[in-house]
């Protein structure tokens, strides 16, 4: 594994880190929109005091702090593999490139020292589970990763209450940031209650001190609501979702490529704004992110 020298430098120091994935570069988002925005919260995350340490795999070298030509490279290279768990070894013996999902990330983020994580939304329980078991290795994850993980709620496209029994089962608590219901990725809330609302960076702190000093392991989810001028509506999306899970079923598409065809589906039928709102989202989150982490830091000194 290859820290980057200002990340290496900045966790020796006891100074805020924000590690970022880059499966949201690779297969997430169209090139070039992908490398704008993988730039954007990166700035967005040094302006709020941090630095920023996005994650991917290059010829088989775990890199923790993807420099600018790296990330431009991720957002244009065909191939690069969607890394979880599972994957981490393979990538690793046959010097692949590797975009590292939630679950790799926050393992890898982790062995590096780094505390607080930013992304999009979580995977979860898909729809439909009860019969094919398709189950987002992200929760296993965060049930065994001591990481803070800010994101704008699981995707719109799983099941949200199975998630959130899973989460439930597992340990994990689900805050809200400055809400006390469930921000539904594109959406700012649903009709889901979260365990607990915290409203400022110190509370969040506070948590994450409190949680793993008593040797909880395991993760804290903070579920950040969009900005509210791209939030978009529950019902409208649902039926563009559900509409994708028919096409999706129809190609037999399943496993770890659902996430990304599902997303683009959206995207298409929305005419990009839901492209729009998936930006807007994660550089909301990228601001909380990089305000917990300085303030999680300044607890630690």
């Amino acid at each position: 594994m290859k820290i980057n020298q200002e990340v290496a430098k900045a966790l020796m120091e006891g100074k805020p880190v924000v590690a970022l994935e880059s499966t949201i570069i690779s297969h997430g988002m169209p090139y070039p929109k992908n490398v704008e925005t993988a730039n954007l919260v990166e700035e967005t995350i040094r302006k709020n005091g941090a630095i920023p340490a996005t994650i991917g795999i290059i010829d088989g070298e775990i890199i923790v702090g993807l420099s600018h030509s790296e990330i431009e490279e991720f957002g244009k290279r065909k191939g690069v593999v969607k890394v979880s768990r599972r994957d981490l070894p393979l990538v690793i013996s046959k010097k692949l490139w590797g975009a590292t999902t939630v679950a790799a990330s926050i393992i890898i983020a982790s062995k590096a020292g780094i505390k607080t994580f930013v992304t999009g939304g979580i995977g979860g329980v898909h729809r439909g589970a009860t019969e094919t078991m398709d189950i987002s290795a992200d929760l296993q994850e965060l049930a065994h990763t001591s990481t803070l993980v800010v994101c704008a709620g699981p995707k719109a496209i799983l099941d949200i209450p199975l998630t959130l029994e899973y989460l439930e089962t597992m340990g994990v608590p689900v805050l809200g940031y400055q809400v006390n219901k469930l921000p539904c990725f594109y959406s700012r809330s649903s009709k889901y209650a979260v365990d607990y609302e915290v409203d400022t960076p110190k509370e969040v702190a506070a948590v994450m001190q409190a949680k793993w000093e008593l040797g909880l392991t395991g993760s804290i989810l903070l579920a950040n609501p969009i900005p509210e001028k791209y939030s978009m509506d529950n019902a409208e999306i649902e039926k563009v979702i559900q509409a994708g899970i028919l096409e999706m079923n129809a190609k037999k598409i399943k496993g770890k490529e659902a996430t990304p065809f599902l997303l683009s589906y959206v995207k298409e039928k929305t005419h990009g704004e839901s492209l729009e709102a998936n930006i807007a989202l994660v550089v909301n989150n990228a601001i909380v992110g990089a305000k917990i982490a300085v303030a999680y830091s300044q607890l630690k000194k």
